[in-house]
């Protein structure tokens, strides 16, 4: 398989179904692990983890999240992590991007041998007992091997004993410890070791005339080293306000610090563990005895020391390098009685134990390399602020309904701490018991924030594309944005969806979500200014409600707002819709308008484009459903667009049909007629799916909706995915209890009903 294959631009965009389905495509997952994790099948249940532990009384869960852009060897892997801790994924992420640019990490892993132990004590004499086993090492070995003849089949088994004397500190008197080196091949190996120790021991009594104490394995496990390097051109270095060479001479010092300081050693080491740690647990391998190995040889010297070295070339390049102890296992009854453990060595793809060492080394050495670079740049707080505050809202206890509210007023606020995100409930929840409920919620409103509005399409989506009438109301979600000076850069910051990045000035660097907002900015003339964007967005991305166009409504306010540019409503519009022709190719225009206006209306692309007033005379009664699922408006405009050209003429009768229903529906609105309304938007659902932009799940909301007692029902918006609108005669309630009742997401509303703010 070609690196190529196992690159996923913008992976940390996506949302989780589309994450599973891209790793699905490039064939890293079979077609039943794709099931399991579509539906949670993978995890771990009751009865299994009934028999590996004692005393069960549940089962525990951890993210699993995918590290990307590992190249170890020349060979590309997707690296199965599980972690609580935030940032661990994306830091991995993004250092071994840069690495990767520069040529990957190198590794290399010594045989994977374990130590077993085996304490002698009542030792008559010494130096006769460490001869006697010098002469009959061989016969120890011989006698362990026959307790496993399958793993020595293997090519593996006991390859020698080693011999130390140590004094008792209780009594001063000798010990004999021998060390039975076995290598285990691909198996973890801690029973089959132990079990060798205990089958040698009344030999090695018998040799030594001593007594044998303890039978026990070693986790300082040097027997089993492994090595990883990487070499970053200083140029690829400069960035965050920092030259190159600034960069990676901070990044030495940091690492001089941890060399000769053990208190920061502690904490540098950590860092190596938080990548090394995620993947072993993820694996099934025991990661206690990693961290205790790793700790250990880092005191081997006497004095606990950086596992690391960070240091420049005769070039200027930085070289990082790794040395530590890394005994794991990919088989074995362990490893194999988690299913998303057997799930997670498939997805990684490794073919040996000494493998998955290299690959744990090399992330130990990213994870190193991106916490040091931060720490000798922008500082690690600042880097992380969004990723920590999502964690303090959490901690906090904020109500799931309540928590994207709670997180943006937190990072507003400049105080990510429990209690300020507690302070903050508190306030939220004092709001809306004064306004009698979550329907009239005063809306958290800065002067100086930008907004722009969601909405949905009751009738004419895609073919308005092609000229045609198009009508749509907003939707009381919104996304707003705020601006405030920085020293350097333009940083756009999005809490909720835990995005935070540093748009590149020249255009073409830009990555696909950093372009829209950078084509605002440069029609502008203000990418040269530093900036920090942040966007509350309550519009779900990628949910059929206009989300792109709201966002880029909302930040050419906020930029209007804050350099004071006196831009008109018609201005706005105009910007955003140049935010969207990046965003979506080829857009009509009716989002961003809907957006920037934030009132119900008929529209018709055009020079100058047809915008009239939807007159709704009274409120219509509506659900929005949510399946969860991001459709991608660009990809199913597309799929249209290719239909079109290949039968032109079929395509615009279509398309004609619709505007016709869509005229239709004018009227019907101006009547207040919601039976024929209802019938209009069935008949335009039908056409939508004959154009297969719909999907089962817009399918299925639509039929629940219709079964429950909706007029009318359909998608709305690009397809693909997303969202349904369903009209109702008065109540929404059973249509809403039923969508909730089938896993999906539901929200009444009332269309013509006007919006806070607007």
């Amino acid at each position: 398989m070609s690196a190529d294959r196992l690159r996923i631009p913008d992976f940390y965009k996506l949302s989780i179904e589309e994450r599973v389905r891209a790793v699905h495509e490039r064939g890293l997952l079979s077609a039943s692990d794709f099931r399991a994790l579509s539906t949670g099948r993978h995890t771990l249940d009751l009865s299994a983890a009934d028999k590996m532990i004692e005393n069960v009384v549940g089962v525990m869960g951890l993210p699993l999240g995918l590290g990307m852009n590992l190249v170890v060897n020349g060979k590309q892997y997707i690296a199965p992590m599980v972690v609580e801790e935030p940032s661990v994924v994306a830091a991995l992420g993004s250092a071994c991007k840069l690495v990767r640019s520069s040529g990957g990490f190198e590794a290399e892993a010594s045989d994977p041998i374990l130590i077993g132990q085996i304490q002698v004590v009542n030792v008559p004499n010494m130096e006769k007992a460490k001869a006697k086993l010098r002469d009959r090492a061989r016969e120890v070995v011989n006698l362990a091997n026959s307790f496993h003849p399958n793993m020595v089949a293997r090519g593996g088994g006991a390859r020698d004993i080693e011999l130390f004397v140590h004094p008792l500190p209780s009594s001063g008197k000798p010990m004999l410890v021998v060390h039975l080196l076995v290598d285990t091949r691909d198996a973890m190996g801690a029973n089959l070791v132990n079990g060798m120790c205990e089958g040698v021991a009344p030999l090695i009594e018998s040799i030594t005339g001593g007594r044998v104490f303890l039978r026990i394995l070693s986790n300082l496990t040097d027997r089993a080293l492994v090595r990883a390097s990487c070499r970053i051109p200083v140029g690829k270095l400069a960035g965050r306000g920092y030259s190159g060479e600034e960069a990676r001479d901070g990044i030495i010092v940091a690492a001089d610090f941890a060399a000769v300081d053990p208190y920061r050693a502690a904490t540098h080491n950590k860092g190596i563990m938080n990548g090394i740690d995620p993947l072993a647990i993820a694996t099934g391998n025991d990661w206690r005895a990693i961290e205790a190995g790793a700790h250990a040889y880092a005191a081997r010297s006497g004095r606990y020391t950086s596992l690391t070295e960070w240091r420049a070339d005769e070039e200027g390049n930085l070289c990082g390098s790794i040395e530590i102890p890394i005994k794991v296992g990919i088989v074995g009854a362990p490893l194999e009685s988690n299913p998303t453990v057997a799930l997670n060595l498939r997805l990684l793809g490794v073919k040996s134990a000494t493998e998955l060492a290299e690959v744990m080394a090399a992330v130990g050495l990213a994870q190193n390399f991106a916490a040091i670079r931060a720490l000798a740049t922008e500082g690690i707080q600042k880097g992380h602020m969004t990723l920590h505050a999502r964690s303090v809202v959490t901690a906090a206890g904020a109500p799931k309904e309540l928590f994207d509210e709670v997180l943006d007023r937190v990072i507003q606020s400049g105080t990510i701490k429990v209690w300020k995100a507690q302070e903050i409930i508190a306030e939220i929840e004092a709001e809306r018991g004064r306004a009698g409920g979550s329907g009239g919620v005063k809306k958290h409103e800065n002067p100086s924030m930008g907004v722009g509005y969601g909405k949905v399409v009751l009738l004419g989506e895609h073919a308005v594309v092609y000229g045609r009438h198009a009508i749509a109301a907003p939707v009381p979600l919104t996304i707003r944005a705020l601006v405030e000076d920085c020293d350097e850069g333009i940083h756009l910051m999005i809490p909720r969806w835990g995005v935070e990045y540093q748009l590149a000035r020249n255009p073409a660097d830009r990555r696909s979500f950093e372009k829209p907002a950078g084509v605002v900015l440069d029609k502008l003339g203000l990418s040269g200014r530093g900036m920090r964007i942040e966007v509350f967005p309550e519009v779900p991305r990628s949910m059929g409600l206009g989300g792109s166009a709201a966002m880029a409504v909302a930040i050419v306010r906020a930029l209007d707002a804050h350099f004071k540019l006196g831009l008109s409503d018609d201005e706005v519009n105009r910007l955003a819709f140049e935010s969207e022709k990046v965003a979506h190719g080829s857009p009509s225009g009716l989002d961003n308008t809907l957006a920037c206006y934030g009132r119900a209306l008929v529209f018709r692309p055009g020079d100058p484009p047809l915008i009239e007033p939807l007159n709704i005379t009274r409120p219509i009664p509506a659900v929005i459903g949510m399946t969860g699922y991001e459709g991608l408006t660009a990809k199913t405009v597309g799929r249209v667009r290719e239909a079109w050209q290949q039968d032109g003429k079929l395509y615009e009768r279509i398309f004609d049909q619709i505007d016709t229903l869509t005229l239709r529906g004018v009227q019907a609105i101006q009547d207040h007629d919601l039976p024929a309304l209802g019938e209009l938007m069935n008949v335009c659902h039908g056409m939508l799916n004959a154009l297969q932009v719909s999907t089962p799940e817009l399918e299925q909301l639509v039929t629940i909706a219709r079964e429950n007692g909706a007029l009318g029902a359909k998608l709305t918006g690009g397809g693909g995915g997303g969202s349904i609108v369903a009209i109702c005669e008065s109540d929404t309630t059973p249509v809403v209890n039923a969508i909730r009742a089938a896993g999906y997401q539901a929200l009444p509303i009332s269309l013509g009903a006007t919006l806070d703010g607007a």
